[in-house]
């Protein structure tokens, strides 16, 4: 199949590779080139357009950073709805709040098109795999036909209701992880003055039953990070959950509800943006806080 991927940050470049491993003829577009070439190097062709990347495929995926850029790459001149979107079908990636994928994709519905929302869940490792969590919202008939290629990006794939429900259930599922790396940044500021050996002090906290699924998966790194080291290469990084959480804020918000956990926790996560934070992997939140204690 030919699938045009636009967008290739961390996730959109891992996800190009896994497609182009599966066997479809792969487009690519990115606002820097540059950060197209592992992708043209594994065989993708690399598009001059948006536009001209969304008429070479059948299918287009956009895995982008926020509002914004989205905004930018489907209104541009050359963008997304300059192109002739009759028959296609837009798998849209990018974590961004309901309302920015409804009004999406009704735009590209006029314009002869169909479009999905399927944020997923998951960091560029399992990306590589196929082992994401997708949750789409959409119309049925839109998202039978994006499941093929859904299927070989990931583990499994929930279709959570109409168009802007993909887009609500992973805001929903990326609070409690936000929240939960500040507070064990709390809980590790209780017990730094103890000297403990940081590999043995994660070791003993995923042994326990307040741990998340994350720490067991990324105890290592937030160990490294704890004891002053290189907590690796971002997967997801502050800049990115900062951003999120302030979209689950604003979308409470917008319904009338506040968020008062998750706002306290992105006042914490814009502190460690503004310090230098924003590129540093999550990991990185349990030893911004921890250093707390050493105050």
């Amino acid at each position: 199949m030919r699938i045009a991927m636009i967008g290739l940050g961390k996730m959109g470049s891992a996800m190009a590779l896994r497609l182009i491993e599966s066997g479809h003829e792969l487009i690519v577009w990115n606002r820097s080139p540059d950060k197209a070439a592992p992708s043209v190097a594994a065989g993708a062709k690399l598009a001059a357009s948006p536009k001209d990347a969304v008429e070479a495929a059948e299918i287009a995926i956009t895995s982008l950073f926020d509002a914004g850029v989205l905004e930018a790459v489907f209104h541009a001149p050359d963008g997304i709805l300059a192109a002739d979107l009759k028959g296609r079908l837009i798998i849209e990636m990018s974590t961004v709040r309901p309302n920015v994928e409804q009004a999406l994709a009704a735009e590209v519905a006029a314009k002869g098109g169909a479009m999905i929302d399927c944020p997923i869940g998951g960091t560029t490792g399992p990306a590589r795999q196929g082992k994401l969590l997708g949750l789409v919202g959409g119309a049925d008939a839109d998202v039978a036909r994006a499941m093929p290629v859904l299927e070989q990006l990931c583990r499994r794939v929930e279709h959570i209701g109409p168009s802007g429900a993909g887009s609500a259930m992973k805001l929903a599922i990326n609070l409690p992880l936000a929240v939960y790396w500040q507070s064990m940044g709390e809980a590790m500021a209780l017990v730094r003055y103890l000297g403990k050996d940081t590999n043995w002090l994660i070791d003993l906290f995923s042994d326990t039953s307040g741990a998340a699924n994350a720490l067991k998966a990324r105890g290592p790194a937030v160990a490294a990070a704890l004891a002053g080291g290189d907590g690796g290469m971002a997967t997801f990084d502050l800049g990115g959950i900062a951003k999120d959480l302030s979209l689950m804020v604003a979308e409470a918000r917008s319904k009338g509800f506040d968020l008062p956990v998750a706002a306290a926790a992105q006042a914490i996560y814009d502190q460690a943006v503004a310090d230098g934070y924003a590129t540093k992997d999550t990991c990185w939140v349990p030893a911004y806080w921890a250093a707390k204690g050493d105050a």
